[in-house]
């Protein structure tokens, strides 16, 4: 198979890249930097920004399937950036696809199109969006997956939006090593009451489930049109599994906290002041989004991902973060 990575120099991008060589597959990357690792194993990279449809649609010929997993993520930012990135890049791989007669395209959602701040508790895809959003990211990311579904069309196009939670692992350059650092820095504190719940998964789990969803992108096949949720499907209380994060790290484990409420307001209050001075750059400490991720439960029902494309996640938690404390 051909197949296209966007943000395949990224965490899971970069994992799904080395799962797709592992079986003989032909990989081609589109990211906004070089990387030639990658091209010292085969991989055939070419360097842009997928808001850029010229470059898009020099990456999606000749492929047979699109993973798309090229996204600016982030508590905070300017709307214009991430509909850039999320929206209208969302809409060149899709205008590539069907330029050049791509038969499958995977997209990488995120869970976090269906929050709306409160708790989620073993909900399943049936969950609508919200009509209120707390963050750009979510909101330019569900409108993306929106339209990735509806470009569905047997004959044509198959597509599916796979939303995968707390994606971590070895060589996470983001979620973890920002625990860590903020752990460190004395900046970090529970927030709510420390007993919220939530679903993560690990990094070659989310991989294999694009690969797996990939294959079942067959006309007339369940997963066609349909996005899913994504986990290690055993959640986990998510203060205790950051104090074991620490642990791991040697770093003192947190006990001081702060309310959800505090917090929750201290956030909108940041996020005023931010936009008063036009500071998009830099990421206020707290802002309601995060707040609201950081004490309410959210873990998801993966019956449809089981049953569509026999979704089972192969390394659990015991296991994964065996193989994380090794790079720590």
């Amino acid at each position: 198979m051909r197949a296209l990575v966007t943000g395949g120099g990224g965490f899971l991008g970069r994992y799904i890249v080395e799962q797709l060589l592992a079986r003989g597959d032909q990989v081609r990357v589109l990211g906004r930097r070089d990387y030639p690792d990658l091209a010292a194993i085969g991989v055939n990279c070419l360097r842009g920004d997928v808001a850029d449809a010229q470059i898009v649609s020099q990456a999606c010929a000749d492929q047979d399937v699109v993973f798309h997993t090229a996204a600016i993520a982030g508590i905070w930012g300017r709307w214009e950036d991430f509909y850039q990135a999320n929206v209208v890049g969302t809409q060149n791989i899709l205008a590539g696809c069907r330029e050049h007669g791509v038969g499958k395209l995977v997209y990488t959602s995120s869970p976090s199109v269906t929050f709306d701040g409160t708790d989620q508790n073993g909900v399943d895809e049936s969950v609508p969006y919200p009509t209120r959003w707390l963050a750009h990211y979510p909101r330019s990311k569900a409108i993306a997956e929106q339209q990735v579904l509806a470009a569905n069309q047997p004959g044509k196009l198959l597509t599916c939006a796979l939303r995968p939670h707390l994606i971590w692992g070895p060589r996470d350059q983001h979620l973890i090593p920002r625990l860590l650092q903020r752990a460190k820095s004395g900046k970090l504190r529970i927030v709510g009451d420390g007993k919220n719940r939530v679903d993560m998964i690990y990094v070659e789990n989310a991989a294999v489930a694009h690969l797996q969803a990939a294959a079942a992108l067959v006309a007339g096949g369940a997963v066609c049109g349909n996005a899913y949720f994504l986990s290690q499907g055993e959640p986990v209380v998510c203060w205790d599994w950051i104090n074991e994060l620490l642990e791991l790290a040697k770093i003192p484990k947190l006990e001081r906290k702060i309310s959800y409420r505090a917090a929750f307001a201290i956030g909108r209050l940041l996020e005023t002041a931010y936009k008063i001075a036009r500071k998009y750059d830099t990421e206020p400490r707290m802002t309601r989004f995060l707040a609201a991720q950081l004490a309410t439960n959210h873990y998801f029902d993966l019956s449809a991902a089981r049953r569509d494309f026999g979704y089972q996640p192969q390394i659990n938690m015991k296991e994964g973060m065996r193989r994380l404390a090794e790079t720590l």
